[in-house]
């Protein structure tokens, strides 16, 4: 175990570190002068974009500046942000990393029982009815594009159900836009973190359902089934029991995945909605040229998706005795 450990981290940190190069290099490589940009623009003078560019250390030699960037990062040092004055750039990440979150969370809260109880129930009527309208309707809502499914939501249930007669008297409201002030309480934004839960939820749903589904069907084929079937055991329990315990178990890792997909990966969603989350942050950083900001950004959607990798790694390992964990 300590050894299978050490490999998964000794991976985590090469991979890191070659993340860490990556986006350092190919952000130095966008258009425009940080620099000039921060001085103000054209009206800027030389003598204030050499000041500027000689305190945030752009003057070094690109080996040096990275070194510098990453102990920095490392250090929680992460500089002041352009995009939006009078901001630091670790508080304003954090505030939407937190945000970001709460969307992940209710998206997960709704995907992941949904797609196990869909793959379950195609992958135990396999080539039948309730098989191919579920594999019909996952694959067809999976091949819209997030901001097609997020237009449509915001069209139909925001727009014409959200105002209807019943949604009012019941107390429903869904608002089109999510734009609600980033620090606003979890109690303040849920009315605003349903759609794009929503919208998420539907990108994951064939995903995980459809790996569901394949483990169902393998796992009903082994000799183990058949055996506890003519021993009499009843027919509910050996699905709970053992079908259900080990066809879960590779969908363990696409789940980590899918957490590391909504924390980093709803850019669109939270674009299309207006929703305040580090994916709407990034664009901005990046349309303003915020380069220490976007950077920050990368790294901690890097460090994310590579921690919830590693945690399904270990868990998978754990929960599987036939892995070998040397």
């Amino acid at each position: 175990m300590l050894l299978f450990l050490r490999r998964r981290f000794l991976f985590f940190f090469f991979t890191y570190l070659l993340s860490s190069l990556t986006i350092f290099f190919l952000l130095r490589v966008l258009p425009g002068d940080p620099a000039r940009v921060i001085a103000g623009g054209r009206e800027a003078t030389e003598d204030q974009i050499a000041e500027i560019r000689a305190e945030l250390g752009l003057n070094a030699s690109l080996p040096e500046q990275y070194v510098n960037w990453l102990g920095n990062f490392l250090g929680g040092q992460w500089g002041d942000t352009i995009a939006f004055r009078g901001a630091n750039n670790y508080d304003l990440i954090i505030e939407r990393s937190v945000n970001s979150a709460r969307l992940a969370a209710v998206a997960l809260l709704m995907s992941v029982p949904l797609s196990l109880a869909l793959g379950v129930i195609a992958g135990l009527f396999e080539n039948k009815l309730p098989d191919i309208l579920i594999s019909l309707l996952t694959l067809s809502v999976v091949s819209l594009p997030e901001f097609v499914t997020g237009l449509f939501l915001i069209n139909i249930v925001s727009l014409r159900w959200g105002r209807g007669e019943l949604a009012q008297s019941l107390g429903w409201w869904f608002p089109a836009s999510s734009a609600v002030p980033a620090n606003a309480s979890f109690g303040e934004m849920l009315p605003a973190l349903w759609l794009p839960a929503v919208a998420a939820t539907l990108t994951l749903l064939a995903y995980i359902s459809r790996l569901t589904r394949a483990g169902v069907i393998e796992e009903l084929k082994r000799d183990y089934v058949r055996t506890a079937a003519l021993k009499g055991i009843p027919w509910r329990a050996v699905i709970w029991r053992h079908v259900l315990r080990n066809a879960l178990l590779p969908t363990i890792t696409v789940i980590a995945i899918s957490i590391s997909w909504l924390i980093s990966g709803l850019v669109v969603i939270e674009y299309v909605f207006g929703f305040p989350g580090l994916g709407s942050l990034l664009i901005a950083a990046i349309e303003r040229r915020d380069l220490l900001l976007a950077q920050a950004i990368a790294m901690v959607t890097v460090t994310v998706i590579l921690f919830a990798n590693l945690a399904a790694d270990v868990a998978y390992a754990l929960l599987n005795p036939r892995v070998e964990l040397a």
